[in-house]
């Protein structure tokens, strides 16, 4: 059996835990791992430059764990299995987006704008308290298709190029983007590493991301979308996904969203009708679907090479 068959049958296995179980309700690791870096924040912000400051405690922060997670695998010669498979659980995270995303269209569909509002704020940073149901389902819309990549194919695609340790590493760099990847006075600085390296690890799978939804929608419309749209992005990796998502799907996002206090007027994403909960149930079937082909071209190419090598 080949090396990458053994990871496809993990990734598979992985999948299967999500799929069954989902987002664990109390002792998630990753919530641990928050709490980790906030006390390596607090002890390191104090040493001197923002930017050295950050690089460091970003290290400190990320370092012992993949260390850790490298010397687990070798425990035993069989212990890459579980370990394997375990931290590409913790690190999925495509049951937690549907039920999120479902949890803000049933409320949309029915009327309730105040729980829809509620619930979106679960999911997106921006401030959902004044949001009408077309912002709602904008920010839902937004906030599923660029999470596909961070919560779901960003982990597959790390995982398969360098196994738990590699999904590892993506997930708890992608977390601290999320606590320090903000451009406000306090982690503009201190953040930028943190935003760095999120960015970099995100180049190849976002890119591979924005390409899935648009095979799975509308083709020729997301690629148009990914070419005109995302180069006005701030961020080079959420612009191709969300430009390519949006176009598959149909739909015009993008436009102003209150951050921090502050309006910002975001340049558009996609292009057609304007957001609903059928954009947001859109949404989640390209994640689903996306999943499904990549396991399948996964399991196509392990044949293949266990044919090769008979």
């Amino acid at each position: 059996m080949s090396a990458f068959t053994l990871v496809v049958i993990k990734l598979a296995a992985g999948l299967l835990l999500d799929r069954l179980f989902g987002e664990l309700r109390r002792f998630h690791p990753l919530v641990g791992f928050g709490r980790w870096a906030v006390g390596v924040e607090a002890r390191i912000r104090r040493i001197g430059d923002q930017r050295i400051d950050g690089l460091l405690a970003w290290l400190l922060a990320v370092a012992p764990w993949v260390v850790l997670a490298i010397a687990l695998r070798h425990v035993h010669p069989l212990a890459h299995w579980p370990v394997d498979i375990l931290l590409l659980y913790f690190a999925l995270g495509a049951r937690s987006l549907t039920e999120h995303a479902e949890a803000i269209a049933a409320p949309l569909e029915a009327g309730k704008l105040e729980e829809a509002r509620r619930r979106v704020g679960w999911i997106v940073s921006r401030d959902t308290s004044r949001l009408d149901a077309e912002g709602v389902a904008r920010a839902g819309t937004e906030s599923v298709l660029e999470n596909g990549n961070d919560a779901v194919f960003g982990a597959l695609f790390w995982f398969l190029l360098a196994g738990g340790p590699g999904v590892l590493l993506f997930r708890l760099a992608n977390t601290l983007d999320a606590m320090w990847g903000y451009r406000t006075p306090r982690y503009l600085q201190f953040g930028w590493a943190a935003a760095r390296i999120d960015d970099l690890l995100n180049t190849v799978p976002a890119r591979i991301t924005a390409l899935t939804y648009a095979l799975l929608g509308h083709t020729r419309r997301a690629l148009d979308c990914w070419r005109r749209q995302a180069p006005a992005w701030d961020s080079p990796n959420a612009g191709p996904v969300m430009a390519a998502g949006a176009g598959a799907l149909g739909v015009a996002l993008g436009g102003a969203a209150i951050y921090h206090g502050r309006t910002e007027q975001r340049p558009p994403l996609g292009e057609g009708r304007v957001p609903d909960a059928r954009a947001l149930r859109g949404a989640i079937t390209l994640v689903r679907r996306g999943i499904v082909l990549w396991l399948t071209l996964a399991i196509v190419v392990a044949l293949v090479l266990e044919w090769i090598h008979a």
